[in-house]
């Protein structure tokens, strides 16, 4: 069978590039990625407010960047906030900005918030789903009005901004539940634009190379750098993590590469787990390696102890906060508890997962009473 190739050309337009893209250099080919960026072009001057959908690690960050290069705004400020890594009682400031001695330890010449610094430009609101509800009120005026007050100011300060939002979560499940403002909803979501998950990308091949092409930056790149064999493990694996693992994929094969090409040996442990036979369990860990989402409560009786049990699962049964409960459960107890595995197949970050636990009162499983030797599967 011969060599599969690859569209090289398109790969070495990345060599030495920035490490944001323009839009067209967002896809490799894939006709849900030409589409999107085809409405994109279309949206993006006509002053109406952006919503990027998509599974975390799908690239919403870039494509908000890449828009702000394509409009008419490029020139001025493109200022990102991520909503859940803000702390709730900072947000406002940090947002809005304050004036001199708006409180006891603000800075003596008070400080633009980050509407203001995208005066002119966009603001890109990262994780728009986590922002604390009362910021939410402030947050629809200020586009309501096209003006800012900051802490502390007597007068409000005109602003013009292109808002671009993104988030992982389903909007319309936080307005019914009552954890985000209906009417903050339909503002923000004049267009929406829906990042295709990188499982169903049918580019997968040109952004590997493309992605090995910026690891080795300088050097002459063809369909020679990664083994065939490599190459269809890589296309096969499912990407639970999307863009943001296949690049840290990526980078860990360049650099431990032995040679001039990346074999399948070069590939990292969760790659070749994933093709490998399962074995059977044994001992007191099988009950760790065996659970799944229909069996994992009865699971988590053998994991943790039946105190720690009893404190976990009763609250908040029934209704659309309990199925979120046990789903938000059965992940955690799917990944032994480990926060970055258990937010990754939910679907969200690990500040976000660490905020849900606190919003439904799920303990972690540290906070528990359990045995020594289980101890290391909570961390």
């Amino acid at each position: 069978m011969p060599t599969q190739t690859v569209d090289l050309a398109t790969a070495r337009r990345y060599v030495n590039s920035a490490r944001y893209r323009s839009l067209d250099e967002l896809c490799g080919g894939d006709p849900q990625m030409q589409d999107l960026i085809a409405r994109g072009k279309r949206l993006i001057d006509k002053n109406i407010p952006i919503l990027i959908l998509g599974e975390t690690g799908t690239g919403k960050e870039y494509l908000s960047r890449a828009l702000h290069a394509y409009s008419e705004r490029r020139a001025a400020n493109w200022v990102a906030v991520n909503c859940a890594s803000i702390p709730e009682s900072l947000a406002e400031s940090e947002l809005f900005g304050y004036c001199k001695g708006a409180f006891s330890g603000a800075l003596p010449g008070g400080m633009k918030g980050k509407v203001q610094q995208a005066d002119g430009g966009t603001l890109f609101l990262d994780e728009i789903g986590d922002m604390p509800f009362s910021l939410q009120t402030r947050l629809l005026r200020v586009l309501s009005e096209r003006e800012v007050i900051p802490l502390g100011a007597a007068h409000p300060v005109p602003v013009d901004v292109h808002l671009i939002c993104a988030t992982h979560q389903d909007l319309k499940t936080l307005v019914a539940q009552g954890r985000f403002r209906e009417d903050l909803y339909y503002r923000i979501a004049g267009g929406v634009l829906r990042l295709p998950s990188l499982r169903t990308r049918a580019d997968k091949r040109a952004l590997i190379i493309q992605m090995i092409a910026d690891e080795m930056s300088g050097q002459h790149i063809d369909e020679r750098i990664i083994a065939p064999q490599a190459l269809q493990q890589m296309l096969a694996y499912p990407w639970p993590g999307n863009l943001r693992q296949m690049h840290a994929v990526v980078r860990y094969c360049c650099a431990v590469m032995n040679g001039d090409r990346i074999e399948v040996a070069d590939l990292p442990e969760e790659l070749m787990e994933s093709f490998a036979p399962s074995a059977p369990a044994s001992n007191h860990f099988e009950g760790l390696n065996t659970v799944s989402a229909s069996n994992s409560v009865s699971n988590m009786r053998s994991i943790v102890p039946q105190a720690g049990v009893a404190d976990i699962l009763p609250r908040q049964s029934g209704g659309p906060l309990g199925d979120e409960r046990m789903r938000v459960i059965d992940a955690l107890v799917g990944s032994r508890w480990n926060i970055s595995a258990a937010s990754r197949q939910l679907g969200m970050c690990r500040a976000s997962l660490y905020r849900k636990l606190r919003q439904l009162d799920i303990p972690h499983v540290r906070d528990q009473a359990m045995p020594a030797h289980l101890a290391s599967y909570a961390a």
